[in-house]
């Protein structure tokens, strides 16, 4: 049994990879996604972890948090998490600097489980041995065929129960293409995705016209900044129908302070936002003493084994951008079975190896 390893380097790098097509949901287009990698090495071992966020950020983990966490136990990521929070107090904690602490820190749990030879799910502690996915997509610039196909292929070949489209580029198309999903997924459950588009009363309304076609899960129908209107939508919305949000909680005080609210029926947390592994965790507990399930949003790969520790949580995004990324990227990443994902035992840490060559192509200055 190993007492301490000290960490002995902290390498992070930065892949763009472009959208199969244009993407948008109801505030932003993009046509390309950026995956922040880091490697912590320790004990002749190497953990790895990462985020989606900008390419900027590898300055601040390789001249700011490596240095901080220098020489630490590679044994104690709760230790090395508060010397990164302390770290950036007067940069902020929120925004690009908690992606950056979310990458190191996902990448030190992944150290400390292939240090100990054991699957991070088992070291963590397992409360579940899979997790339910749904399928995330159907972006607002797909036509009609793309949204159906995309859609009724993850019931159909994936097994999901539910998936989700973006709404509110056009609110005034968005009933036509609810229906338009809903009939391609059949009995599968249907969820929208405003990313803040709305006022509260334009989200009420909507909400009551997606209601006739069964939506069950209303994401961000207006921006998760506005708790009194996330609260308004939320006791306005029809019976049945789930308001959720809480992708861009940086946070552990954030989250608290939604839940305190009112705001949501759903609490989403993103590990590569939130503080990784230790923020998530700290999350989970949060929703658990309030009585609130927890969805993880994004990034399969990385949230699958955190998922099926949680005390409370419902399900995790297969959010197709991230998805695809994963595969081109990742040896081990998972494939869903009847609409779910599972940790693979007979490895140690996430599973994952990262597929240097393939990705070489990709590779990115932190100033691009």
């Amino acid at each position: 049994m190993r007492s301490e390893v000290p960490i002995r380097s902290v390498r992070a790098e930065a892949y763009r990879v472009p959208t199969d097509r244009p993407e948008a949901d109801g505030t932003i287009s993009w046509n390309s996604t950026t995956i922040v990698l880091v490697e912590v090495e320790g004990g002749g071992r190497v953990g790895l972890g990462y985020t989606y966020a900008s390419a900027c950020i590898v300055g601040l983990i390789r001249d700011k948090l490596a240095a901080v966490i220098a020489g630490q136990d590679a044994l104690a990521p709760a230790s090395c998490f508060g010397a990164m929070q302390r770290a950036v107090r007067n940069l902020g904690r929120e925004g690009l600097a908690a992606t950056a602490i979310s990458a190191v820190d996902t990448a030190l749990h992944d150290l400390k489980a292939r240090l100990f030879d054991q699957p991070l799910v088992v070291l963590l502690g397992a409360r579940r041995t899979s997790i339910p996915i749904y399928g995330s997509g159907g972006f607002t610039t797909y036509s009609d065929a793309e949204l159906e196909q995309q859609l009724g292929g993850w019931v159909a070949k994936d097994g999901c129960a539910f998936v989700k489209m973006k709404i509110g580029s056009e609110p005034g198309r968005d009933p036509h293409r609810v229906a338009v999903a809903k009939r391609a997924i059949g009995d599968a459950l249907l969820f929208v995705d405003a990313n803040g588009a709305c006022t509260p009363r334009q989200a009420i309304r909507l909400a009551n016209i997606f209601a006739e076609r069964d939506v069950r899960w209303f994401e961000e129908p207006v921006s998760s900044d506005d708790l009194p209107g996330l609260a308004m939508v939320r006791q306005h919305a029809p019976c049945g129908m789930d308001v959720a949000a809480g992708e861009y909680a940086y946070t552990v005080d954030y989250v608290r302070t939604m839940l305190a609210s009112g705001a949501v029926d759903v609490q989403q947390a993103d590990a590569t936002r939130c503080g990784g592994f230790t923020g998530f965790l700290e999350i989970a507990a949060l929703c658990n003493a309030f009585h609130v399930d927890l969805s993880a949003h994004c990034a399969p790969a990385l949230h699958m084994a955190v998922a099926c520790v949680a005390p409370r949580i419902r399900h995790l995004e297969w959010f197709h951008d991230h998805v695809r990324i994963e595969h081109m990227l990742f040896d081990g990443a998972p494939q869903p079975r009847d609409g779910r994902i599972s940790p693979d035992l007979t490895v140690p840490g996430n599973g994952l190896i990262f597929k240097r060559a393939d990705a070489a192509a990709y590779a990115v200055s932190e100033a691009a």
